[in-house]
């Protein structure tokens, strides 16, 4: 029996950009094009609105869109409200991010 080497599909995650000019994040992915909108004030941002292309629903493309975009936030030391639904349910399922959330958002 020959010895085979089973080659596991090459993952790249390919990079979320913040887009200042739409005011919004995106995330190409197979030629479509993912975003989440924003507002700014200062230093917080309050993501309004995520969407994804119909066809990549359900792929990871929207968690691979939110999780780089706090990344995002976390590097430039901004904060976030979390408007949008989709956004506010990853945060609340990841206590990592919460340190991201505008002081007028974290539970007392």
């Amino acid at each position: 029996m020959p010895n085979r080497v089973a080659s596991a599909p090459l993952t790249v995650t390919p990079p979320v950009t913040d887009n200042p000019s739409r005011q919004r994040f995106e995330l190409s992915v197979q030629g479509a094009e993912a975003f989440i909108d924003y507002l700014r004030d200062g230093n917080i941002l309050t993501l309004t609105y995520a969407q994804v292309p119909g066809h990549l629903r359900g792929s990871g493309v929207g968690t691979m869109l939110v999780k780089g975009a706090l990344q995002i936030v976390r590097q430039r030391h901004q904060t976030v409200v979390p408007q949008c639904s989709f956004v506010a349910a990853y945060m609340a399922r990841h206590p990592e991010t919460h340190d991201l959330l505008a002081a007028h958002c974290q539970k007392r």
